[in-house]
């Protein structure tokens, strides 16, 4: 794609570039979806990412963040640098679609529809690679592998990805919202994920001498009811918080009392008093079944992801541009989501902001994580001019 001058209003200009290469990206987010990879095994999806950015004469490096790429489109004046982030990684699902570009690969399934967001930013890349004259600043393309088990993006900044980079942006297809639609949501948009473990070991014996025992079945069912207050009763009711326990394993038989049970839970919060709050309420329900309930326990737990938080000013002005694309009845504001996304750790370094874009496809599945997620692609070529549009008026 070459480039032109672009007049004060490049509206036309951008949905002509994506028209002209919009079949392509749907070929290349077939191919990925019949290939799916997991986390930090994104080999063959980071080498067709390679080979597409290569052909477009895009700038590049492999292997940022284990198995993730980064690309560089420079502008042809000095000014700031943009992120713009897809994640690249599938799903342990097997895919029950029966379409003929299902995947090929046993329990392997692309059901967050992260093979649409490379495609999609793919496309961005070659539109912005053809309108470079036009930008002042950079923009760097981040295919980043590992979203679904949170660790990409933070290898991916280990490895550098966010130096010299002052703002990000990332997007998510939306099968809540029709297609040819794209959503907001101000302030806190995803939440914060921890887990925890907690091993109760009692003292094992028969069930018709519970007296001689310590039962940690009952220690365990007793931190199952306490761990509910923790949302009703101390986190301030303004403030979204979910506990869940996940796993309660232990015991084999009818009548034995077990020796130890295990369980396993998670907490997502939207804001960081929220967080504290029940971190620190769960150990002090844990020092109380030690005391009451006459057991020992271990107990672990791990902070995961921090809250996506959209940067207002970000938020603004890629809401503008998208608006300028395509007109203000295709904008929604949306509502926080009780999900987490580990795109939270670009938005945490630098300000950022998540842009929903509609999928909805009538008479498919609307829920993300399924075995019969199929999104619709009209929404490729769509994110892409919005994402274009984005980044010109940005940097212009």
């Amino acid at each position: 794609m070459t480039s032109t001058a672009f007049t004060n209003d490049p509206t036309g200009q951008i949905a002509s570039a994506v028209q002209a290469i919009e079949p392509r990206l749907v070929e290349i987010r077939r191919d990925l979806h019949a290939h799916p990879e997991l986390g930090f095994e994104e080999v063959r999806t980071a080498g067709v990412v390679a080979a597409e950015l290569t052909r477009m004469g895009v700038s590049h490096r492999t292997g940022i963040g284990r198995t993730g790429v980064l690309g560089v489109i420079e502008g042809s004046r000095p000014g700031p640098t943009l992120a713009i982030r897809a994640d690249m990684d599938a799903l342990p699902i097997a895919e029950e679609t029966g379409l003929p570009y299902a995947s090929t690969e046993a329990g392997k399934m692309h059901a967050c529809g992260h093979d649409i967001h490379t495609s999609t930013l793919l496309g961005v890349a070659e539109v912005l690679k053809g309108l470079s004259d036009q930008i002042a600043g950079r923009v760097v393309l981040v295919f980043q592998p590992a979203e679904e088990i949170l660790g990409g993006a933070a290898a991916m900044i280990e490895d550098g990805a966010l130096d010299g980079v002052d703002f990000a942006i990332g997007f998510h297809n939306h099968p809540d919202m029709a297609v040819g639609t794209f959503g907001f949501c101000r302030g806190a948009t995803l939440a914060a994920a921890d887990r925890f473990d907690l091993i109760i070991q009692g003292k094992s014996g028969h069930a018709a001498h519970p007296h001689t025992t310590v039962d940690p079945i009952v220690a365990g069912a007793a931190f199952v009811s306490q761990a509910q207050t923790v949302v009703s009763r101390e986190i301030p009711p303004l403030q979204p918080a979910v506990v869940t326990i996940g796993a309660f394993n232990g015991g084999t038989v009818h009548n034995i009392i077990p020796e130890r049970v295990h369980l396993k839970g998670t907490i997502r919060t939207l804001h960081h008093e929220a967080r504290d709050i029940a971190e620190q309420a769960l150990k002090r329900l844990v020092d109380g079944l030690i005391a009451g309930h006459r057991v020992q326990c271990d107990f672990q737990y791990v902070r995961g992801v921090p809250p996506l938080v959209n940067d207002d000013k970000l938020l603004d002005a890629t809401m503008a541009a998208v608006r300028a694309q395509f007109g203000s009845e295709v904008v929604e504001e949306g509502i926080p989501s009780m999900g987490a996304e580990d795109f939270a750790y670009f938005a945490e370094k630098v300000p950022g902001f998540q842009l929903r874009i509609g999928s909805s496809a009538p008479g498919r599945s609307d829920r993300l994580h399924n075995a019969f997620y199929q999104p619709d692609e009209d929404c490729i070529g769509l994110g892409v001019q919005a994402l274009s549009r984005a980044a010109l008026d940005i940097l212009r």
